[in-house]
């Protein structure tokens, strides 16, 4: 693949806190490298910014692999860019061609108050997990692998649905700003093995009542969604969420909040 430089224009978003009005800045990058991953593109600019003696822009970031899933950015108009099934520490600069205008933005809910620039804060989906989000297991030696026969699909199943990083990007994408996939995906993996029975009647209750309790939209299956998910993680998901809710609220389970 032949290496190229460019020239850009980026309108990135300023806020100095969540109590404050924020609004876009715009700000030259020349010589920018094909090669260069979208957050290495911020370093440049941040230095830049640095040796004139300016603030930086704050943004997110940690492992750079596609794995935390800390690289919250929407560009112009996308979670996490063009690229699908992406993350922004993953989208290289080739995506774009020179003189090319690039809008970025915080991820955009009320659940997830901006703490400056494009950082915003995502604890609300900790707590989600806090309230269901985990199995009972006994302390000691750990159980032989064959002890606990899996059905092949539903091991499959739950894989594919463990492969949430947490990033944040349903919400944004979603125009209710809802956190119905990132739960579905937590209570999926969970449900769909042996290890999980134990709070299985409480889990999906306990985590859609706390999602609520943060202020993230209701689903109206839009599926944007999905389409942006990094990882992929399927709406059949939400479908399974829902028939675990139900179950939570037919079985007579005692379920914190529940009357």
């Amino acid at each position: 693949m032949q290496h190229y430089n460019m020239n850009l224009t980026l309108k990135v978003w300023k806020q100095k806190n969540g109590k404050t009005k924020g609004g876009f800045e715009t700000y030259p990058v020349r010589n920018v490298s094909s090669e260069m991953s979208f957050l290495e593109m911020f370093d440049v600019l941040n230095e830049q910014l640095v040796s004139e003696g300016k603030e930086p822009i704050a943004f997110d970031h940690d492992c750079r692999e596609g794995i935390c899933g800390m690289c919250s950015m929407v560009i112009n108009g996308r979670a996490h860019g063009p690229w699908s099934q992406n993350t922004t520490c993953q989208l290289h600069m080739r995506a774009y061609e020179d003189g090319d205008t690039i809008t970025v933005e915080p991820w955009r809910a009320d659940a997830f108050p901006v703490i400056k620039d494009l950082v915003v804060d995502r604890t609300g989906f900790d707590r989600i997990i806090q309230a269901g989000g985990f199995i009972s297991v006994n302390t000691g030696n750990a159980q032989d692998a064959n002890a606990l026969p899996i059905d092949k699909q539903k091991a499959d199943e739950s894989f594919a649905a463990a492969s949430c990083i947490g990033c944040g990007a349903c919400v944004a994408a979603c125009p209710n700003a809802s956190a119905m996939l990132f739960v579905s995906a937590k209570v999926s993996h969970l449900a769909l093995l042996p290890q999980g029975e134990p709070e299985r009647m409480t889990r999906a209750f306990n985590m859609v009542n706390q999602m609520d309790t943060e202020g993230f939209g209701s689903c109206t299956n839009i599926g944007a969604c999905e389409a942006e998910c990094p990882k992929g993680i399927s709406l059949e998901n939400i479908a399974r969420l829902n028939r675990e809710y139900i179950g939570s609220m037919l079985s007579g389970s005692k379920v914190e909040g529940m009357a």
